[in-house]
């Protein structure tokens, strides 16, 4: 064959139409699984590569998902959370099996992003990840499904607020508040919003809530303190408990950020961790593992979250059946709490 090999090639050699050749490329539902096999096997064999701008011009498509990131308060300059730079690289590699580039974008809460890709042809599709207040987030969501846009959210799950897909927060913090219970611990404080202003906080107080009373224990407002997803926040939440003189034994913190400021207020105030206070957190971010003592935790999954994210947004930009999905999570024990 002389010159680049063309999609009316690969449907010669196959004994099917170009278009079953354009679909069956894309993977689509409705070419048989053999016929897919059969052309893409010639495709390959012709070495043959889609011509994405061809195509996005033919489908009023832009083959690219837009993956936008909220800005966090860190320690660095940054301002991305690092539970979603883990999360970054599976969506990466999931975008490219799915044929769709990806651009990211790095959006102030202030923005008007929700508007910004209404005309513009920027991406088929949006990934959210970070949402700050959760109440003035509602507003550009709805403005989102008013638009038509089609997008998925990492985040809470809830009737009527579009495609989510996220962790389960109530039973990660269940099972989290359950594990420091078996180990004798009794006070155990809660550091995180919990209020419906952080809809995943205040999931995983809620399976704190439950595990202290199906033990029996009492709920004691003065064991939650407020913090936000930082190691400054949780330093000065924990140092604020001291400061009351509230008296506590573990600590089950709402992120690992949260967590390890805790640890480190502890240590100032020469308590040892885990022998004086047992402490959880709940993510499994890189640092979890390296704090000192290495940090008991609950993990999201990020791999499986960033390869459901793109899955759940391309199903959506092609028209297929999508629902939000629910991962479980999986509590890792390490020496905060005492474990070897």
């Amino acid at each position: 064959m002389k010159g680049k090999a063309t999609s009316f090639d690969i449907a010669h050699l196959a004994g099917v139409s170009q278009s079953t050749v354009s679909r069956a490329l894309r993977n689509s539902p409705l070419v048989k699984a053999e016929t897919i096999e059969k052309v893409q096997r010639i495709a390959r064999e012709l070495n043959y590569k889609v011509d994405k701008h061809a195509s996005s011009l033919r489908s009023q498509q832009s083959a690219t998902l837009a993956l936008l990131l909220f800005e966090d308060p860190t320690t660095d300059d940054s301002l991305i959370n690092p539970f979603f730079l883990s999360m970054l690289g599976s969506i990466t590699r999931a975008c490219a099996r799915q044929g769709f580039d990806l651009l990211v974008s790095f959006q102030q809460l202030s923005d008007d992003w929700h508007a910004d890709y209404e005309d513009s042809h920027k991406a088929d599709g949006i990934i959210l990840l970070g949402y700050g207040d959760d109440v003035d987030y509602q507003p550009k969501l709805k403005q989102l499904d008013q638009q038509g846009t089609r997008y998925v959210r990492w985040g809470p799950l809830s009737e009527g607020r579009g495609l989510s897909v996220g962790c389960d927060n109530r039973q990660g913090g269940q099972d989290a508040s359950q594990h420091l219970i078996a180990l004798g611990r009794r006070r155990i404080a809660f550091i995180g919003n919990a209020s419906h202003h952080y809809p995943e906080f205040f999931a995983r107080y809620q399976g704190y809530v439950r595990a202290l009373l199906e033990a029996g224990l009492s709920i004691e407002p003065a064991l939650q303190q407020d913090a936000i997803t930082t190691e400054q926040a949780g330093f000065d939440a924990v140092t604020t408990l001291l400061d009351r003189g509230t008296d506590f034994d573990a600590i089950f913190a709402a992120s690992d950020l949260i967590a390890v400021g805790a640890m480190q207020a502890l240590q100032a105030r020469g308590l040892r961790v885990p022998d004086d206070v047992a402490v959880v957190g709940f993510d499994d971010i890189p640092v979890a593992r390296f704090a000192s003592p290495p940090l008991t935790t609950v993990r999201q999954d990020t791999k499986r979250a960033g390869e459901q994210l793109v899955e759940s947004l391309v199903r959506q930009i092609r028209g297929e059946p999508v629902r939000s999905v629910t991962i479980p999570t999986q509590l890792i024990p390490r020496k905060s709490c005492g474990e070897a």
